[in-house]
């Protein structure tokens, strides 16, 4: 067996920055997802060995809270772990720092599901090799943020932004990328706000999934002036309507 705990190393390219020379908040959340998936390929439970049986992973919510972003050209370590697995959803966390400084940039905590590819419905994750995932299962090592949220509204969202759908945003699993969602709302906001603010911390809760060419239409409640709340509403090309996402976030100075 390999260890519970996988450890990824990233370069901090600068085209993967923004201008003030700190990665992006979605690069680093394709670094996070991409040690998932490194951390579950490697165990015997990851996309690789699924899609032959037509199964997937599914991100159901994420969190990341962070205390700085990383600096362009610096190498970011990830590491990653499984705190807790049920039939249908399986809880992991990561930590992210530098790797040669062992600073820590923040922390993440997010729940997935699997998925049968030719259902669309839940698949058991103890089904799988027998259940050996259960043998990765990490309950020691801390992860000391809160648990990703639900996200709840009020109700009172305002339309703040609508974004069409392209080539682009679109993975391997044939939806909108799940990161994708936070960079179109990130570019929703001005360039002085990202100049004075960063993000302090992020949760995500998916609802559903969406296709090439939907339209995504970002409904905004703010609770203060550092704190938002958004959902995410798809437009599909028949004009089919219905709720994708839900994020919270919140701001801090520079």
């Amino acid at each position: 067996m390999l260890d519970k705990i996988g450890k990824y190393e990233f370069l901090i390219e600068p085209f993967h920055c923004d201008f003030t020379h700190h990665l992006f908040v979605g690069h680093l959340g394709n670094h996070v997802l991409n040690a998932a998936d490194f951390h579950s390929n490697d165990r015997g439970f990851g996309m690789t060995y699924l899609n032959t049986i037509h199964k997937t992973w599914v991100l159901s919510r994420l969190a990341l809270e962070l205390e700085e972003l990383p600096k362009e050209y610096s190498r970011m370590s990830v590491e990653t772990w499984v705190d807790g697995v049920m039939r249908f959803f399986t809880n992991r966390n990561f930590q992210m720092t530098d790797a040669e400084t062992g600073t820590v940039y923040g922390y993440g905590r997010s729940v997935w599901a699997m998925i049968d590819t030719q259902t669309r419905q839940p698949a058991d994750i103890l089904a799988i090799n027998e259940g050996s995932i259960v043998n990765y299962v990490d309950k020691e090592k801390a992860c000391p943020i809160a648990v990703s949220s639900r996200v709840k509204l009020s109700g009172q969202a305002i339309l703040e932004g609508s974004v069409e759908t392209h080539y682009s945003d679109v993975d391997i699993n044939g939806h909108i990328n799940s990161v994708k969602y936070l960079e179109h709302l990130f570019n929703l906001k001005p360039e002085t706000w990202h100049r004075t603010y960063r993000v302090g911390r992020i949760d995500v809760a998916y609802v559903a999934e969406s296709h090439f060419g939907d339209v995504l239409h970002y409904y905004k409640e703010e609770i203060t002036e550092v704190e938002e709340l958004y959902q995410i509403v798809k437009c599909t090309r028949t004009g089919d309507t219905a709720e994708v996402c839900r994020v919270a976030v919140k701001w801090v100075e520079r």
